[in-house]
């Protein structure tokens, strides 16, 4: 299920919008804490991001840069500034696309449905997550290395898959942790500092090293 993150302020438009891209299969969460938008985030984890310009505290520009400095999660720009300064401003400063107030449901739908095959489609028919020639294989959960073979426990498989699958991004311990739920794996968070720890030691035993960094705080991230 792709998730969605609602920055809007409106609670009318944020509520009409979350309720009908809920008939559509998608996970929302509005923003509630417009001075935190960050931390609501990098909780979520959404793969895109409805962002309103007009915010209380920090306009959208602000909160767009703010996302583009730790992820590539598609932007969609929603406002009523329809005019070119405002459309150029949002897409130069990272946004992947610009709908005006009003807006017709249909559109934002096919156009977040446009986004998101963009953007994740290629995970889907891939067996196998590479990056900087290491390859993660999905069926046998093993990596592979200039021809080294890592044996991986389901915890570290995991791990590495949340972290592969989004090259560039940090990723939240809490998402970390909720996927390992979802694999009736129940850890805390001192287990997932442990099973990092010891993938870690796996990584550079195969010629990996620092290939998982932490961002303090926040998670795990995997490339640039």
């Amino acid at each position: 299920m792709y998730k969605v993150l609602i920055v809007e302020d409106d609670p009318t438009i944020a509520g009409i919008v979350a309720e009908h891209l809920g008939k559509w299969g998608y996970e929302t969460k509005k923003v509630s804490d417009f001075e935190k938008v960050m931390e609501e985030f990098g909780a979520f984890q959404p793969h895109l991001v409805l962002l309103d310009i007009g915010l209380p505290f920090f306009n959208g520009y602000h909160w767009c840069g703010e996302i583009r400095a730790v992820s590539r999660v598609p932007i969609v720009f929603l406002s009523s500034a329809d005019d070119n300064m405002n459309i150029v401003m949002a897409l130069n400063m990272g946004g992947d696309d610009f709908i005006t107030k009003p807006f017709d449901l249909n559109v934002l739908t096919a156009k977040i449905q446009a986004l998101l095959r963009r953007n994740y489609s290629f995970q889907e028919p891939s067996a196998a997550l590479e990056y900087q020639g290491a390859v993660l294989n999905l069926s046998d959960a093993t990596l592979t290395y200039e021809g080294k073979r890592v044996e991986l426990t389901k915890n570290e498989y995991r791990i590495l898959q949340c972290l592969m699958s989004r090259v560039g991004e940090i990723v939240s311990r809490d998402a970390i942790m909720k996927a390992l739920w979802e694999d009736d794996s129940f850890v805390d968070d001192n287990t997932l500092t442990v099973n990092v720890t010891r993938l870690r030691r796996k990584l550079s035993d195969a010629g990996l090293s620092d290939f998982i960094r932490t961002k303090k705080g926040i998670g795990y991230m995997v490339g640039a």
